[in-house]
């Protein structure tokens, strides 16, 4: 079950004994994406169910419908809290300039995407979860990280350090090459060669965005 910091139950009991209802929004999400995580990485998605989720949070399920439809929806919300989580921590304000700053980030995203266990493990085992995202439709996390770059490339070229374009057009292409190193980058070289895919995508960045 859960770990000390997530071990409130849906009911809690009064000083003077009597056992009252928890608000279901007085149940911390961070809760039930936690659980949602463990039973990700233990047992994959597709075996995963809604009642799992509930239990292993210790939340009643009526509380996590109000939440979230399905297990699908959960591992979306726990896979934003993930990236959203993994970009706020790359993009340093301590570069040289915009253009180091924004190089710099989306190689150590795309890094830690690679060997994030979550990601591996649904490539490994529910891929199909994926297709949407990557063929047909942009995610919460896709959405937050065009506008991170975005904003990073503006950043830069008002500091003279990434060529004039279209900010809009200059961040699809960045996730573009970014999404296909991250998610493919397995298939063509051995863990121990990462690294060589970090420095390539690195040099490939710098170049595309050198005025």
């Amino acid at each position: 079950m859960m770990s000390q910091r997530s071990s409130e139950s849906d009911t809690s009991s009064s000083s003077t004994g009597s056992s009252r209802p928890t608000p279901a929004n007085a149940i911390g999400e961070e809760r039930i994406l936690d659980a949602a995580y463990e039973l990700l990485l233990a047992i994959g998605m597709r075996r995963m169910t809604m009642a799992d989720i509930a239990r292993h949070a210790e939340v009643s399920r009526a509380t996590l419908y109000r939440r979230w439809p399905n297990v699908q929806a959960v591992v979306a919300a726990l896979m934003t809290r993930e990236w959203t989580t993994a970009l706020v921590s790359a993009f340093q304000p301590d570069a040289v300039d915009g253009r180091s700053r924004l190089v710099e980030g989306v190689v150590e995203v795309v890094a830690k995407t690679r060997t994030h266990p979550l990601m591996r493990k649904i490539i490994e085992l529910d891929p199909e979860f994926l297709t949407p995202y990557l063929l047909e439709r942009r995610g919460s996390s896709t959405v937050a990280h065009l506008a991170l770059v975005k904003a990073g490339i503006e950043s830069g070229q008002a500091d003279g350090s990434i060529r004039d374009g279209d900010s809009d057009w200059l961040s699809r292409q960045i996730i573009l090459v970014s999404l296909a190193s991250a998610v493919s980058g397995p298939v063509l070289a051995e863990p121990k060669e990462y690294p060589e895919l970090d420095e390539e995508l690195r040099v490939m960045l710098t170049r595309y965005l050198t005025p």
